[in-house]
């Protein structure tokens, strides 16, 4: 089967949809033939039976039920899809399906037609005898119009704006999986219950099997009853159609089933994602990545209220304080754009960009100047050379006399509408910057990418309350924004996933040709600026690193990051994200300089895209304050600290994580006491989870006795009159280049795997996938993983402080480790006395390069943009979004 290349088009306020022609179609002698389709008359011949062929496994894919309806003329006609597909031979022997928009189940909850009295009589009477025959509240527990009880609270089912409401295939086909679990349940209760009756089973056991099968095929609504089947009639609901009298019985389960799978995405697929965010194995930053991860789990946007709901409802809602500010705002603007789209269809193209400052001034709740009547066309005529006669003017400014609350008003209307939500959105978009924090920057940048609004690239003051910070000027242009589908190759993705496979199991050797093989593919095919193409890149990268190729893993994560920057934009999640783990393979070829610059311009990006109250945002932090020294790397890990803190919890092993990296750098500065409490912290938290036994909990145990014997010297120096800075500190709490690598490939989800010791590494632990944040790269992950906790090293003199590896000191020992500790202490002060004509007190030598770096980082990364002058020569401030 073939389907017409088709393209959505939105350009200032008009949606158009543009589709191809089957070849064949503009002939005249009949290039193309209809073969299928609900008015195409009864008809036999080999192409149509493969035809019908070739739908009927389409058709089982997307878990859709053949059925029939009344053609027009009164005769059934069997169809695999809706009633508007059709069907049709084109000229170049290939067969073609067009109008496919109703081709997936109709969702109950927004449907008028799901609560009729006829239906509700229905499934009311097949929800009774599923009570009375298995008692689960999950699957048959009705109560009014059909719905479980107390479904009528959730404000559902209702209208929606439009009727073309279906359920997405990822919500068919985990509900599809739900259905089986239960299949798979009810067979053992039934097969238990019965096995009490061993004699009666023994001579009807064969035939009891097959009854029972039936049973529980017929009452969760399998389209079959000798095997468990689950598919959908997308018919159902749909205005006009009408179903023979034969196929009563079908459509009365059909209506059960998708009631049950409206109740299942609102009762389980939205708290998933809430448990999802909770466990950080997703972390969206804008929008876009918002939208993608909801439909991986079937949810559609228009259940944005609902998930609002879910989140305020939660325990540890304030742990999700992220997740709340992406989804008002992506409510905000979405209703923004609709507004927007109807405000621009009655504005002369004079007026354009005037109308479109004005509004954007409106909805940011700034003051706006609109131009007079006259004043705009005479200074645009001028521009292109052009004069106006007598200041005379056609175009209408109606536009001119939106206001900011009208607007607004406007706004919280249709998000009530659209969204149901519950929540008031206040006077003004000020109201959600005061509660939620959303950004004025991030809902400008979100509402240009979504309506193809060009701004001129230069700061914009968006708090300023004298003078309107945007102007009809910055207005640049308004680009059509294009949705169609990205094409790929089946052969490369199929590699892909075998790699991704190979990676799971800890055969890095082989996911690493497997990988190149992959990428190939993808050029030769697809070209390299494809978004798989990235995400395989990225991987390949990832897997040479692990395997000690720092320099090809360098080369390719750049050209992934260039693809990313080139095919989804510069500003991305998945182009911070690509940033971040550049600069860790930039960081070990030795450039550390380069490394900073880069995660400086991952955190810019991420400012200006999310703002800094976002989990990812401590990754970056601990990763540049890894890359610092002294009080600045100071800053960064406490930030990072604070976010952890905030995000995970104070139980959590990220937390942990941080607690020993500030206690690491605090070491490096000789603030001893501080550092034993982080790092008792982190101890806390590792015995709470791991136990007393695990590695990273000996390591802890190990680096917070070295800091405390530190901190005992240290005080007693004071106390004799001596200076602390002779005394040297021990191996263990000076981290090492090599240290800091691994820290940062913990840090940025890589496994950092020793080839000398690569067979052992692989069996003790395999790649864990990293969470979900980077949207339509479905490959890639969004390094925002807790570390691995079972990641291993090689085995080497030194131990690292980012507690991976352990150098076990037994309990028994350490009276004898104090008597060496002191008897070292002796013998430095020996030394001490016999070069006391030295020079004493020079600062150590990382403190040079923090005073170099003091220009380069930012003093306060809380209120500061890092990076702002670092990446000065590199382009223009990417505040402003231009598109």
């Amino acid at each position: 089967l073939h389907t017409l290349p088709t393209a959505v088009v939105d350009y200032r306020g008009v949606r158009l949809a543009a589709q191809g022609l089957a070849p064949g179609s503009l002939e005249e002698d009949g290039g193309t033939r209809l073969l299928y389709g609900l008015s195409v008359p009864p008809q036999e011949g080999t192409p149509r039976r493969r035809l019908l062929e070739l739908l009927a496994q389409a058709a089982k894919g997307l878990g859709l039920q053949k059925h029939s309806v009344l053609s027009p003329r009164g005769h059934a006609v069997p169809l695999f899809s809706s009633t508007l597909t059709r069907g049709l031979l084109g000229a170049d022997g290939r067969f073609y399906i067009t109008d496919l928009s109703r081709s997936l189940p109709p969702d109950a909850n927004f449907h008028p037609g799901a609560s009729d009295t006829e239906g509700q009589g229905k499934a009311e009477t097949d929800g009774e005898a599923e009570a009375q025959q298995n008692g689960e509240t999950e699957v048959v527990e009705a109560g009014e119009e059909g719905w479980p009880l107390g479904y009528s609270s959730l404000g559902l089912p209702r209208l929606f704006p439009h009727h073309l409401c279906r359920l997405r295939p990822e919500l068919v086909s985990a509900f599809i999986q739900h259905k089986s679990s239960q299949f798979k349940r009810c067979m053992k209760e039934r097969v238990k219950g019965k096995s009490e009756g061993e004699e009666e089973c023994t001579v009807n056991g064969e035939q009891g099997g097959v009854e029972t099968v039936r049973a529980v095929c017929k009452e969760l609504g399998s389209v079959s009853d000798i095997i468990f089947e689950i598919r959908f009639n997308p018919d159902i609901y749909s205005p006009g159609v009408q179903f023979p009298q034969s196929e009563s019985g079908a459509v009365r389960v059909q209506e059960r089933l998708l009631r049950e799978a409206a109740v299942f995405l609102v009762t389980k697929q939205i708290p998933a994602f809430v448990a999802d965010c909770l466990q950080r194995r997703v972390a969206p930053l804008d929008g876009s990545s918002l939208t993608w991860v909801l439909h991986q789990r079937g949810i559609n946007i228009r259940y944005l209220g609902k998930v609002v709901r879910a989140v305020h409802q939660s325990q540890h809602s304030e742990r999700l304080t992220h997740i709340t500010r992406l989804l008002y705002s992506e409510m905000v603007v979405r209703s923004a754009r609709r507004i927007l789209n109807s405000f621009l269809q009655g504005v002369e193209m004079s007026s354009l960009s005037a109308a479109v400052c004005h509004f954007l001034c409106c909805l940011l709740g700034l003051q706006s100047s609109p131009a007079p009547v006259a004043e705009e066309p005479k200074r645009r005529s001028r521009r292109r050379g052009r004069g106006v006669t007598g200041g005379v003017v056609s175009d209408s400014m109606g536009w001119s006399m939106l206001s900011g609350a009208e607007l607004w008003c406007l706004i919280s209307l249709d998000a009530r509408e659209t969204y149901d939500l519950e929540d008031d959105l206040g006077s003004s978009i000020d109201h959600l910057v005061e509660q939620y924090k959303i950004q004025k920057l991030s809902v400008l940048r979100e509402l240009c990418l979504k309506t193809g609004i060009q701004l001129q690239l230069r700061e914009y003051s968006l708090d300023s309350r004298h003078k309107p910070p945007i102007t009809p000027d910055d207005i640049l242009n308004i680009f059509p924004v294009i949705k169609h589908l990205t094409m790929t190759t089946a052969d490369a993705s199929q590699v892909l996933r075998s790699a991704e496979a190979n990676m799971q199991k800890g055969q890095l050797l082989e996911a690493y040709e497997q990988l190149k093989e992959a990428v190939f593919l993808f050029t030769r095919v697809c070209d390299d600026l494809h978004p798989e193409a990235c995400a395989c890149l990225s991987l390949l990268a990832r897997v040479a690193h692990i395997l000690g190729h720092s320099a090809e893993a360098r080369s390719v994560q750049l050209k992934a990051v260039l693809i990313s920057e080139r095919v989804l934009g510069f500003d991305h999640p998945n182009t911070i994200q690509q940033y971040a783990v550049l600069a860790v393979y930039v960081c070990a070829g030795g450039e550390s300089a380069l490394a900073r610059r880069l995660l400086y311009r991952a955190r810019l990006l991420l400012l200006v895209v999310h703002g800094e109250e976002h989990p990812y945002t401590a990754t970056l932090d601990s990763s540049i304050g890894l890359l610092l020294q002294g009080e600045l790397s100071l800053q960064f890990l406490r930030s990072a600290l604070r976010l952890n803190t905030k995000f995970c919890g104070n139980e959590d092993l990220q937390t942990a994580l941080s607690h020993h990296l500030l206690a690491q750098a605090l070491c490096t500065v000789g603030e001893y006491r501080s550092a034993v409490t982080h790092e008792r912290e982190a101890l806390a938290v590792y015995q709470a989870q791991l136990g007393d036994d695990h590695q990273r909990t000996r390591v802890s145990s190990d680096f917070l006795r070295a800091i405390t014997q530190q901190a005992v010297r240290v005080e007693r120096s004071l106390r004799q009159g001596g200076d602390p800075v002779d005394i040297m500190p021990p191996q263990i709490l000076a981290p090492t280049v090599e240290n800091i690598l691994e820290q940062l490939a913990v840090l940025n989800g890589i496994l950092r795997v020793t080839p000398g010791n690569l067979t052992k590494e692989i069996k003790d632990k395999s790649i864990t996938p990293l969470p979900d944040v980077n949207g339509p790269v479905a490959n890639e992950k969004m390094a925002t993983a807790e570390p691995s906790i079972e990641m291993r090293e090689s085995q080497r003199s030194t131990l690292p402080s980012n507690g991976e590896t352990a150098s076990e000191v037994p309990a028994n020992e350490e009276k004898a480790l104090n008597e060496e500790l002191a008897n070292k202490e002796a013998e430095v002060k020996a030394t001490a006395n016999e070069n006391a004509g030295g020079e004493k007190g020079n600062p150590p030598p990382h403190q040079e390069e923090a005073a170099t770096n003091e220009m380069t980082a930012p003093q306060d990364p809380a209120t500061h943009n890092p990076g702002s002058t670092e990446m000065a020569s590199e382009g223009p401030n990417p505040t402003a979004n231009e598109q």
